[in-house]
């Protein structure tokens, strides 16, 4: 049995200190070295990913040479008149003139201008940081990496609704019940593996809008179904919905409206029909999952997704996401994160990274609260290209401590003793005492209930006797 002096500092005795100290980044990359199940193949006749990403940038070509030009930085240009005037490139084309001058120098109308940048924004090929704009990792990867490119066009087929502006006079809510409702239609033309007439289509999204009010309804006590106040579109209106769906699909590449002796009719593209296909395949993967993830709310996913390895966890994310609006999964997500539950906090981060560009908005909000700062931090970092083990450098040592605190508390609420012990590896401080310092400083509200956990967990006496009255002392206030 051993013990230290009675004059021997705390810090130096070698039993408090943490001799084997791991990275955050460190520790999640040996837990994401798994296995993970094989891809499933796409339905025969799809065309290579090669000539899918060539076909991908076809339809972004403008976007791509619009991002690159915006992302240059520039000085003060002389204007039409010799007055002085901000060139918007490395700065959003946000105004009529800007758009003039990006016109000017790549030969192409103001339109196809805004419309390039639109395009560029959705497809995550730039990143705007206040006024400065950045090349995005997918424009910087755009050359060389179909995935990439795939990623970029999918992102603007899940935007098709901000590419191409709803019909005026139209209900907000009739609008958003058509977009609901395009899934299922381009399900049935993936199915149908050809044209098919718009009235076939038609008469689909009635059904589907049908049903989704049919969700709404509310059922009180006496058991009549009390429909939302909201007014909705008349049936009437469906038709001149269903052509503003299909045009806007049509604009971002996903389908072609051919006009036949029979009628008019639309076809899914390759690109189209392979990215429903990936869609349906994701929905597949969690619908045969045993919790049923898809149908769950964000905080129930989360939980179903707890113990399963990070590449099903991730399959499970990306169905559960398919099936939902994107905007509308990431607020749900961040919401989740702002709960109590720090286990589901973290998961609602990982979530995230696989929604991408789409969450960028959102989760530089979260940076200015700081129970969310610190994930957000690592997100970003992550989203603009930091390689994931030294994207905690990010963080100062006070948000590093904060996020070790409320690691450590998820793992107390969810986790093993054994975890919990294991955890005090991926410290930053290089001795107990200093950690338990920095700790108590952070004032992170779990900090009792983490160090009384450790405690009871630790196999070393002295240890547990340190972290015991540093609990102590929080918890009364004391020094």
């Amino acid at each position: 049995m051993t013990s230290r002096k009675p004059d021997e500092p705390l810090a130096r005795n070698s039993r408090l200190r943490l001799v084997r100290p791991r990275s955050l980044a460190t520790a999640r990359r040996a837990a994401t070295t798994r296995r993970t199940r094989p891809a499933p193949r796409p339905p025969e006749g799809t065309p290579p990913r090669a000539e899918l990403a060539r076909q991908a940038r076809l339809v972004l070509a403008d976007a791509v040479r619009i991002a690159r030009w915006a992302a240059v930085p520039r000085g003060a240009q002389t204007g039409p008149r010799g007055m002085s005037a901000k060139a918007p490139g490395g700065g959003p084309l946000d105004t009529p003139a800007d758009a003039e001058r990006a016109a000017a120098e790549l030969d192409l109308t103001p339109e196809r201008i805004r419309a390039g940048w639109d395009r560029a924004r959705l497809a995550g090929l730039v990143e705007l940081h206040g006024a400065a704009v950045r090349p995005g990792w997918r424009l910087q990867a755009w050359d060389r990496d179909d995935s990439a490119v795939l990623r970029g066009w999918v992102a603007l087929l899940d935007a098709w609704s901000l590419v191409h502006p709803a019909p005026e006079g139209v209900p907000a809510g009739a609008v958003a019940e058509v977009v609901e409702a395009v899934p299922q239609v381009l399900s049935l033309l993936q199915l149908s593996q050809g044209p098919v007439l718009l009235p076939v289509l038609l008469d689909l999204l009635g059904q589907r809008v049908d049903e989704l009010r049919e969700e709404r309804c509310e059922v009180p006590g006496d058991g009549v179904p009390v429909r939302p106040s909201a007014p909705e579109a008349p049936a009437a209106g469906l038709p001149g919905l269903l052509d503003w769906a299909l045009e806007g699909l049509a604009e971002v590449g996903a389908l072609t409206l051919d006009r036949e002796p029979e009628g008019r009719q639309a076809t899914l593209t390759p690109l189209g029909n392979w990215a429903v296909w990936v869609k349906l395949e994701q929905i597949c993967v969690a619908a045969q999952s045993p919790a049923g993830n898809i149908e769950q709310s964000a905080a129930d996913m989360l939980r179903g997704c707890a113990r399963l390895r990070p590449g099903p966890a991730r399959d499970e994310y990306r169905a559960w996401l398919a099936a939902r609006t994107l905007a509308g999964a990431v607020a749900e997500l961040v919401g989740v994160a702002r709960g109590e539950d720090a286990l589901l906090r973290g998961l609602a981060f990982e979530a995230l990274r696989v929604v991408g560009a789409p969450a960028e908005a959102e989760v530089r909000a979260a940076v200015a609260e700081p129970s969310l700062r610190p994930y957000a931090l690592l997100w970003l970092a992550e989203y603009e290209g930091t390689d994931p083990d030294d994207a905690p450098e990010v963080l100062t040592r006070e948000e590093a401590t904060w996020l070790w605190v409320d690691t450590a508390a998820a793992v107390a609420d969810h986790g093993e003793s054994e975890l919990l012990v294991r955890h005090l590896d991926s410290a930053v401080q290089g001795t107990v005492p200093a950690l338990l310092d920095e700790v108590r400083a952070v004032g992170h509200p779990r900090t009792v209930q983490v160090l009384v956990a450790l405690a009871a967990a630790h196999p070393d006496p002295a240890l547990a006797k340190a972290v015991r009255r540093a609990a102590f002392q929080v918890h009364t206030g004391g020094s």
